[in-house]
């Protein structure tokens, strides 16, 4: 598989199947036990993944809201929400 088809798959995982995959190759990768070729083409493939997961990440935090309440409490609505 080329880079830009591997880029295309992890493309359409949700943020929580390319967080699995990424920690088994971080296992993997610790464990030294693999030829380097295959390390190799698993950090890269691993590199592709944190770059999906940081992409999603980033987008929920877009669309992330407070709630706004009344002085009494109430909720009266919600505003995006500012991370500065």
């Amino acid at each position: 598989m080329n880079k830009a088809e591997a880029a295309d798959e992890i493309g359409k995982m949700s943020f929580e199947e390319a967080l699995a995959e990424l920690k088994g190759i971080v296992e993997r990768l610790e464990q030294g036990d693999g030829k380097l070729e295959e390390s190799i083409d698993i950090y890269q493939r691993g590199a592709l993944l944190k770059q999906h997961c940081d992409s999603k990440l980033r987008a929920a935090q877009e669309r992330i809201e407070k709630i706004t309440l009344t002085k009494d409490g109430q909720p009266t609505g919600s505003e995006p929400l500012d991370l500065e």
